[in-house]
């Protein structure tokens, strides 16, 4: 099935969401893409409508080659998002099944994470719960020096969602996840608890325009697809030094003869920015992916099965 690209991201509407080109005057999709978490009134807190619109927006900016670089931000500057909405609209799964149900959040965080952009959060304002672990995937996340950040599942009686689990202890260590999952506290985000989650801890009114400065840097300088198999390989990589050798091995023997290690070294040598235009879809190596997939989608088969009684 061919996909059907917007004509506008800014006029296409998303709930719970907006999604702006940058600069805004663009009326065209831009290189870079802004979507921001539009439920002021509620500290942006997390709906189903959010995720669904979240789920379906990031694989089509993933295949849209006219996008190079997406910010992920909330409206306001108290919250970026204050976690799952439980006053408006409490969460209701009892016509869920063990086959049917998925987490909204880890539909979120896999959109992401499967994102063939580098996505940079820009943590304008305090993030709980869901309001942090899914900006885990993200390539980058810049944060203000204001916000609170807390992992409270432990508070609520649940468990860590949005793939957390295997998101946060790569990035923070095993020691301070646990740490943070075991209080359920809730810390400013400067706190050494949180080293290696965030890359630069600024003033809030530097935060978006600071995250669209890297956006830019990034889209000026670097190939989509070199920063999609890096990724990759740092978290679908394989277990040992030797298997790692073996992978990257064959991937540079692909990308030396691609069109965008050509413009690289073009631009390199002759002062300039350069212009990557490969994509994953025409240029990914032929060993991608190389890591086992798993469907995740819920079968045909059952998503009409009730639980039992």
């Amino acid at each position: 099935m061919t996909l059907t690209l917007p004509a506008s991201y800014s006029t296409t509407p998303y709930p719970d969401i907006l999604v702006s080109h940058h600069p805004p005057s663009s009326p065209t999709p831009t290189p870079i893409i802004i979507v921001t978490l539009n439920r002021p009134q509620a500290q942006n807190a997390f709906t189903d409508a959010m995720a669904s619109s979240l789920s379906s927006l990031f694989p089509v900016l993933s295949l849209d080659p006219r996008v190079k670089c997406i910010v992920l931000t909330g409206s306001g500057t108290r919250a970026f998002c204050a976690g799952a909405d439980l006053s408006s609209s409490p969460l209701d799964y009892s016509t869920d099944t063990p086959q049917t149900h998925r987490d909204g959040g880890g539909q979120v965080a896999l959109a992401i994470h499967n994102c063939s952009k580098p996505v940079i959060a820009a943590i304008t304002g305090s993030a709980v719960g869901v309001g942090i672990t899914m900006t885990l995937p993200c390539s980058i996340r810049i944060v203000s020096e204001n916000a609170k950040i807390g992992f409270v599942f432990a508070r609520r009686g649940i468990v860590m969602e949005a793939a957390s689990s295997f998101f946060l202890p790569r990035l923070v260590g095993w020691g301070k996840a646990v740490h943070l999952c075991t209080t359920g506290g809730v810390y400013r985000a400067g706190d050494k608890l949180f080293d290696g989650l965030f890359g630069e801890v600024l003033p809030q009114k530097r935060v978006l325009s600071r995250a669209l400065e890297v956006a830019e840097e990034v889209v000026r300088n670097t190939s989509v697809v070199s920063t999609k198999l890096m990724r990759d390989l740092m978290w679908r990589g394989p277990k040992s030094a030797e298997a790692t050798h073996l992978l990257d091995s064959k991937i540079l023997l692909e990308l030396f003869s691609g069109e965008d290690k050509k413009e690289g070294i073009d631009a390199f040598l002759e002062k300039r920015d350069a212009n990557f235009e490969g994509t994953m879809e025409r240029n990914a190596p032929s060993v991608w992916p190389w890591w086992e997939l798993v469907d995740t989608k819920v079968p045909e088969r059952v998503r009409d099965v009730k639980p039992k009684l």
